[in-house]
């Protein structure tokens, strides 16, 4: 059973919460990765953790991409947690980069599965040409080295952080971004994106409840959210994530009464990625994180039509 992570520091005063466990407080987590995006655990090691946890469901909700489901459907199925299938949108809107997460979705969908597939596409053809700009900047590296590196992973910029750090390149993991493939990096390559609009219509075609990710990382204000909510909700939005790792107790506040006042349904998660986001724990977030199964079970019984 997987039941510490090796990169947690027990003495490390953000680490406090990392060994506690949420058995018996009716816990959920509706935002964790697996290695298929970019988290650093297998979909089992994942599900074995969460149980170690207490968790009583966690939603995989990778990037672009639902290879990871068959595996943590099948692994789920004799345990004692529910396993939702999900997936995170990578989407634009107004020039801005926004989330949609799927909840419950059918990852087996064949228009949603069709969506997904184009998508890799031009991911790696994006990759293609930030790994030729990097290696000509004196950063060595080919697209094929980053699959050997990363097998059975859609590869992000997060992964280029892991590779550069590990070749030398930089010397802490944030530096890859902030000097090379940030938004603003002389390195990036911008991917294609959806939009916000066809984010929403894919996951609801995939019969799952569309969710805006992480609301308050936008750093766009509420009157700008507003905007962005009257667009999508008549497109068949659903909620918003007010419960997250980075979110305060007044912006989880803020953000509940936000969904109550556009009849949104409210979501919550850790955004959990393992290694690669090692401060951030699964259901604890920085150690204050609690998202209730209430949540999970209001959502289900809402109408998708």
């Amino acid at each position: 059973m997987h039941k510490k992570n090796d990169w947690f520091d027990p003495k490390d005063k953000q680490c406090k919460a990392y060994d506690n466990t949420l058995t018996g407080k009716n816990a959920i987590d509706l935002h964790t990765h697996t290695k298929f995006s970019d988290g650093s655990l297998t979909p089992e090691e994942l599900i074995d953790y969460a149980l170690y946890k207490g968790l009583k469901a966690i939603a995989i909700t990778d990037h672009d991409t639902v290879d990871a489901l068959d595996r943590a459907v099948a692994y789920a199925a004799d345990k004692d947690i529910e396993l939702i299938p999900g997936v995170e949108l990578s989407t634009e809107w107004r020039d801005k980069d926004i989330h949609i997460v799927g909840l419950d979705i059918d990852y087996k969908a064949k228009g949603f599965t069709e969506y997904l597939s184009e998508f890799v596409d031009s991911r790696d053809v994006r990759n293609e040409k930030m790994c030729a700009l990097l290696t000509e900047a004196g950063m060595p590296m080919t697209y094929a080295q980053l699959k050997e590196r990363f097998p059975d992973s859609v590869i992000t910029r997060g992964h280029y952080a892991r590779f550069m750090l590990e070749k030398g390149y930089t010397t802490y993991l944030k530096e890859a971004f902030e000097r090379y493939i940030g938004d603003n990096g002389p390195y990036f390559v911008p991917r294609e994106k959806t939009t916000a609009a066809d984010g929403v219509r894919l996951i609801k075609e995939a019969g799952g409840i569309p969710i805006v990710a992480h609301p308050m990382l936008y750093h766009m204000n509420w009157d700008r959210i507003q905007t962005l909510i009257d667009e999508l909700k008549p497109l068949g939005l659903m909620g918003i994530e007010a419960a997250y790792t980075t979110n305060s107790a007044a912006e989880e506040r803020e953000t509940r009464e936000f969904a109550a006042r556009n009849g949104l349904l409210v979501s919550g998660g850790s955004d959990y990625h393992g290694e690669a986001k090692p401060l951030t724990d699964l259901g604890l977030g920085f150690g204050n994180l609690y998202v209730s199964a209430d949540i999970w079970k209001e959502m289900k019984a809402a109408p998708r039509s």
